[in-house]
């Protein structure tokens, strides 16, 4: 049997076609494959962290320290390689776990002290900005310049090709892949569903929902320390800065992928969609002569659209009944 694919993700799929169709005809450039698939990697940091901050969502949560962790973990990795001596691969598996770190201290404060996630992220937001200031500064780097001398092996990572598909494309695949089993083919993803329906309900029912948030702040967290090391990767230093610009970014692949914002309903196929968008947008209007200022405009704009869109139409509605009888394969 075919399974129903969801009105939203055929109209994002509708939407990238669109978009191919028109910045092809306003600049034909836009129409050559080895471009597009280039663009990958402008985008790959919002869509690694916009899968695990769509399960964040779903529970009812909000993280938006992400933006802060990519660049205490592109740190990291810079001042264990250059300053501590570690070898590159060990200093990448530190970033990465420091994201887990500032996720689980996130998920900690959020799940088990009852604390507001959008207070405890906005905090963590600007504590993880200055721990990697001060990092920077107590390693001498220059601030702006960051630290740099990568191997060329670690820039591979972001800049290499394998079977002539660019490697941000294959990571896009690979972490939309780990997220999508995760979310829609697990018992854990679907107690992240319930939580966000109802927690009290969910905890009637036997669901630990404290741990099934404590997870998706964590994974939320891994993500960021991923995308940092990704992002260093394909610009060859590592500095505190990284990721700054990214928090409408995220969130809107997010929301317009179909996400609510009060949780319960979503998935991280309209979000991967919705990071394709994002990313072909912002590669057309350049293509076009569109001035910076107003790309972040028509992100803006994509983020407020897709909030009130999603807010009246009727399909975004809770179905408890259909989670609570959902069985994933092997859950």
């Amino acid at each position: 049997m075919f399974t129903k694919i969801p009105k939203w993700n055929l109209t994002l799929f509708i939407l990238i076609v669109l978009e191919i169709l028109v910045f092809g005809m306003i600049n034909p450039r836009f129409w050559n494959i080895s471009i597009l698939l280039n663009s990958f990697n402008d985008f790959i940091a919002i869509a690694i962290i916009g899968f695990f901050v769509t399960m964040v969502v779903i529970t009812g949560g909000i993280d938006i320290s992400g933006v802060s962790i990519i660049g205490l973990s592109s740190v990291v990795t810079g001042l264990l390689f250059q300053v501590a001596g570690l070898n590159i691969w060990a200093s990448v598996l530190c970033a990465v776990l420091t994201g887990g770190l500032c996720g689980l201290l996130n998920g900690v404060l959020i799940a088990y002290g009852r604390v507001q996630a959008m207070v405890i992220t906005l905090g963590g937001m600007l504590l993880y900005s200055g721990i990697a200031i001060v990092l920077v500064g107590l390693s001498g780097v220059s601030t702006y310049e960051g630290f740099t001398g990568f191997p060329e092996s670690f820039g591979q990572i972001a800049n290499g090709m394998v079977l002539g598909l660019p490697n941000a494309v294959i990571i896009f695949f690979i972490m939309f892949l780990v997220a999508y089993i995760l979310l829609h083919r697990t018992r854990f993803g679907r107690y992240v569903y319930l939580s966000g329906v109802n927690q009290n309900t969910a905890e009637y029912v036997g669901i630990h929902t404290r741990k099934v948030l404590t997870a998706a702040y964590v994974l939320s967290g891994l993500s960021a320390g991923i995308a940092g090391v990704v992002l260093t990767s394909y610009l060859g230093s590592a500095r505190s800065d990284y990721g700054a610009e990214y928090l409408m970014p995220i969130l809107t692949v997010v929301v317009l992928g179909g996400t609510l914002i009060t949780g319960g309903k979503g998935g991280v196929v309209g979000t991967a969609l919705a990071s394709i968008i994002l990313g072909f947008m912002q590669v057309g209007l350049q293509m076009a002569g569109v001035a910076t200022q107003y790309i972040g405009l028509a992100t803006g704009v994509l983020l407020i659209v897709s909030v009130a869109f999603l807010g009246i139409n009727s399909d975004f509605r809770f179905n408890v009944k259909r989670i609570i009888t959902h069985k994933p394969n092997g859950g």
